[in-house]
């Protein structure tokens, strides 16, 4: 059982001193955990190992949003519950590229101001505390220029959004526009159920420990081999020439994680029956499944 119920001054004071919201890598800490000490969620929480580290994921919608970014070839770190400056500072992308530069860009109390919203505060007894706004997942990629640049994502159901959300969420659209940072809202409405469910399915292999290059090439060239043959053969015949059952995890792994890192671009919006093919597609149809890389984003 949590220890605390609800989110007061003492409780943000303790996010400071545990310095949530700060790092890089797996060094991270974001600033709303999936803790005892921390109020609770409204929806499901979700806890991922993933790349040296433990992603803190607060609803279905988040999980979600870290499966389609994991997806993303360029991807160099991803921070969950990003926490935004309240104040002037410089550009977020410096704690990851040194050379960011020293410019000050506004923080949300100034940007609430010249939109004319309310700043989200926290009310204890007669006094009000001025609250942390975040976003749900900051992606850091590699662009074709070789830099590094941001991209936020803020993963909501649709049953939300609120006018009072929609102001907030206004709030951070703007915080990143000042930065030249895009962001994307995504909701159910911008992807495909089954698409979700299957990288839900799969995420078991797809967050375990790196496959082999030489592992991967091989389901790839299995399936590009038998392309309509169904999913159950495909998976015993990798499993055979990875030397036998015992090695039939390896198998799976390989071939979702082909998937996953855009080797293998198959057809996500497939059923989870064995006897169903792995129906191979273009990179343009695999790429518009995936709401991130595609940059599709709900109008607030």
């Amino acid at each position: 059982m949590r220890t605390e119920k609800r989110f007061t001054p003492k409780v943000l004071e303790r996010f400071l001193r545990e310095g949530r919201g700060t790092g890089s890598y797996a060094d991270y800490t974001p600033w709303h955990r999936v803790s005892r000490g921390d109020p609770s969620s409204k929806g499901r929480s979700h806890l991922i190992v993933w790349r040296d580290r433990q992603r803190e994921l607060l609803s279905d919608q988040e999980w979600g949003g870290l499966n389609f970014a994991a997806l993303i070839p360029n991807l160099v770190d991803l921070a969950e519950q990003f926490p935004l400056n309240q104040e002037s500072a410089p550009h977020d992308l410096s704690r990851w590229h040194v050379g960011e530069g020293l410019k000050l860009f506004p923080g949300t109390r100034e940007i609430a101001e010249m939109l004319g919203i309310k700043h989200p505060t926290l009310t204890d007894g007669d006094e009000t505390h001025i609250w942390t706004s975040t976003t749900d997942l900051l992606l850091i990629v590699r662009n074709q220029r070789e830099r590094l640049e941001l991209l936020a994502v803020s993963c909501k159901p649709s049953s939300v959004l609120t006018e009072r959300a929609k102001e907030l969420l206004l709030l951070e659209k703007t915080y990143w526009a000042q930065r030249g940072v895009d962001w994307l809202l995504i909701t159910p409405e911008q992807y495909e159920k089954s698409v979700a469910l299957t990288l839900r399915r799969t995420s078991p292999w797809g967050f375990d420990e790196p496959a082999s290059a030489t592992a991967m090439r091989e389901a790839c060239k299995v399936v590009h081999w038998a392309p309509w043959h169904p999913y159950s053969d495909v998976i015993q015949h990798l499993t055979d020439r990875f030397g036998g059952e015992k090695h039939r995890h390896e198998a799976q792994r390989a071939l979702w994680q082909s998937v996953w890192r855009g080797m293998l671009p198959v057809d996500l919006r497939r059923g989870w029956r064995p006897h169903q093919p792995l129906n191979l597609i273009s990179r343009k149809a695999f790429t518009s499944l995936n709401p991130i890389l595609a940059r599709r984003s709900a109008c607030i």
